[in-house]
C-alpha cells in the first residue's frame, strides 16, 4: 500500500457513494463552485439504478439519467472521482475535516478502452455480481455494459494469473501486481450516500429463497428483464429458462416485520407493480398472483394501481405469505391465509418474486466511521458537523426523492464547508 495526501481549496466536500443520491450531491456542489472528492466502493458509478431495468416516475431505462450525469461529471474539474475506494477513517470538525480512504487495486490502468480482447481470451469465469448470480463473467471483465468509467477490472479470487489478458492487451493496460493505496482528503464536509442493499432473502426460511430457482428476489427481477441482462430481456425462469405462464409477487418479504427490518420500505409496493407490466408486455395471458399487507402507491401513482387493479388476469390477495413450498416441476406453492375471506390461500406458480426491503448499505461501518445512526440503521444528519446524509442512507426512498434529498444534502454540506 502507497500513502498519498491530497488538499484542495477551502470548502472541499466529500461525496461518499456514487449511485444517484451521490452522483446529484456531487454535481450540485461542484457546480457552484465547490472542490468535490466523489468515492464508491464499486468499480463502477451507478449504484442500484444502474441495475434497474426501468424506474420511476417516466419508466425510463437507467441510461437515460445516469449518462447525462456521468457527462456532467467527466466534463466538470472540479469533480475527482475514486472508484473502489471506501472511508476508513474521519477525524476533524466541519469545515476541518481529515478522511482516510483506502482504494482497492482494479488490476487495469487508465489506458483501458474497453475493448474486451482480454476477456475473450480468459479462461476463468466468475458468478456475476451485477446480474444478482444469474450468470457469469470471465475473471477480468467490464462491471455492465454502461459502466463509468469504461474500464475492465479483474477479480483476483478468481484470476490465476495465467498472463493470456496480458498478451492480448495492445494497450500495456493489465498490470496483475497493481498495489492499493491509502491517502487522506482535507475537506470541509461529508454528504453520505451510501446507499442500500438488498435484504438478504435468505434469512427468511419461510420464503425458501435458497431452495428453488423459480423464487427470485426483485432486484433479480430487474435484471432478468433488463435488455443488457442475463437473459437479453426475456423474463425466464432460472434454471430451466421456462416462458411463464404464471407469477406471484411476494410483498413485504423482509420489510414491516419485527424479526427482519421493522420499517416499510417505500418503494416495493411500486416496484411490483412495475413489473407486473413487465410480465404484461411479454406474457400478455399470464396469471398473476399479488400477497400483499397494504398496497402502498402515493399520490399520482394510485392511477399507475388502478389499471393493474382492472386486469382479469391479476388476482390481489390481502395476506402474509407463510410458506413457499419448492416443486417436483421447478415451479413453486405460495401459501398464505386470506385475511378478506379468511380461507388458506395455496397458488401453485411458475415462478415467485420476493419484494425484499432496503437495508441500508452503511449500518455495519457506520459506528467505526463516527456516524450516529437511527434504530433501522439509518444515518442521522449533523448539520453542524457537516456530516450530512442523503437518499437511502438517510432513509428508504425511491429514485426522485433520493435525488432531492442528495440536493438538499450538498446545500447543506456547501454551508459547512466554508464556515
Amino acid at each position: 500500500m502507497t500513502d498519498e495526501r491530497s488538499a484542495p481549496g477551502k470548502g472541499a466536500v466529500l461525496v461518499v457513494g456514487g449511485g444517484i443520491s451521490g452522483l446529484t450531491a456531487a454535481l450540485e456542489a461542484a457546480e457552484v463552485g465547490n472542490d468535490v472528492f466523489l468515492v464508491e466502493r464499486n468499480p463502477y458509478l451507478g449504484g442500484r439504478v444502474a441495475q434497474l431495468n426501468h424506474y420511476f416516475p417516466k419508466l425510463c431505462p437507467p441510461s437515460c439519467g445516469l449518462e447525462i450525469n456521468f457527462k456532467r461529471i467527466k466534463n466538470n474539474r472540479r469533480i475527482r472521482v475514486y472508484p473502489m475506494t471506501e472511508v476508513t477513517a474521519v477525524s476533524g470538525s466541519a469545515g476541518a475535516y481529515q478522511v482516510t480512504l483506502e482504494t482497492k487495486p482494479r488490476y487495469v490502468n487508465n489506458n483501458c478502452t474497453g475493448c474486451d480482447a482480454c476477456a475473450e481470451v480468459c479462461p476463468e469465469e466468475r458468478a456475476n455480481e451485477f446480474n444478482f448470480g444469474l450468470d457469469t463473467t470471465k475473471a477480468i471483465y467490464k462491471p455492465h455494459m454502461h459502466a463509468f468509467p469504461m474500464k475492465h477490472v479483474v477479480d483476483m479470487n478468481a484470476c490465476t494469473k495465467c498472463g493470456k489478458c496480458v498478451e492480448a492487451c495492445k494497450y500495456n493496460a493489465i498490470e496483475l501486481d497493481m498495489q492499493g493505496t491509502t491517502f487522506t482528503l482535507d475537506v470541509g464536509s461529508i454528504v453520505w450516500a451510501t446507499g442500500w442493499n438488498p435484504y438478504d432473502a435468505t434469512k427468511m426460511d419461510n420464503l425458501k429463497f435458497s431452495e428453488s430457482d423459480a423464487i427470485i428476489t426483485n432486484m433479480m427481477m430487474e435484471r432478468l428483464a433488463a435488455p443488457a441482462g442475463p437473459t437479453g430481456g426475456k423474463i425466464l425462469r432460472p434454471g430451466d429458462n421456462k416462458e411463464i405462464e404464471s407469477i406471484a409477487f411476494v410483498q413485504c418479504a423482509g420489510s414491516r416485520d419485527e424479526n427482519h427490518l421493522e420499517y416499510c420500505s417505500y418503494i416495493c409496493c411500486m416496484a411490483s407493480l412495475k413489473q407486473i407490466s413487465y410480465v404484461r408486455e411479454q406474457y400478455p395471458e399470464a396469471k398473476v398472483y399479488v400477497f400483499y399487507i397494504d398496497l402502498r402507491t402515493p399520490g399520482k401513482y394510485e392511477k399507475f394501481r388502478a389499471k393493474f387493479m382492472e386486469d382479469e388476469n391479476i388476482q390481489f390477495i390481502k395476506g402474509k405469505v407463510a410458506d413457499i413450498v419448492p416443486e417436483a416441476d421447478g415451479g413453486v406453492t405460495v401459501v398464505a391465509e386470506d385475511a378478506v375471506s379468511g380461507n388458506k390461500v395455496s397458488q401453485k406458480v411458475d415462478m415467485a418474486v420476493l419484494a425484499t426491503g432496503m437495508e441500508p448499505a452503511i449500518k455495519g461501518v457506520a459506528a467505526g466511521l463516527g456516524l450516529t445512526l437511527d434504530n433501522n440503521g439509518f444515518v442521522l444528519s449533523d448539520e453542524d458537523k457537516g456530516q450530512i446524509a442523503a437518499g437511502v442512507a438517510k432513509k428508504a426512498a425511491d429514485v426522485v426523492t433520493s435525488a432531492q434529498s442528495a440536493t438538499a444534502a450538498a446545500l447543506k454540506a456547501i454551508q459547512a464547508a466554508r464556515r
